[in-house]
């Protein structure tokens, strides 16, 4: 018996006609927007999720849910996460 098998851009293109898929997708992008950025900073100066905890003072295991998505972090959260980086933080409303 075969398998069947779909890809993520199927899958992408059958959520994305979904309404209520688009609406709550539109909700999350800038957490996840924010997410890739420290992500990206974190890897490019090679710095373990271990390091990056003990840096801010938290557990890897707060690193690892913060980057899966799973946490949703208090602006204190984000501040020290860019500050253990070496970066600063900007928001802007448009």
């Amino acid at each position: 018996m075969g398998k069947a098998s779909i890809s993520a851009t199927e899958i992408d293109k059958i959520l994305s006609s979904d309404p209520e898929y688009q609406k709550e997708y539109e909700r999350l992008a800038p957490r996840y927007e924010i997410i890739a950025q420290i992500v990206k900073a974190r890897q490019e100066q090679k710095i373990t999720q271990a390091e990056m905890a003990e840096r801010m003072g938290t557990k890897k295991s707060n690193i690892s849910r913060f980057e899966s998505g799973s946490y949703n972090p208090s602006l204190d959260f984000l501040i020290k996460a860019v500050t253990a980086l070496g970066k600063k933080i900007e928001f802007s409303i448009h």
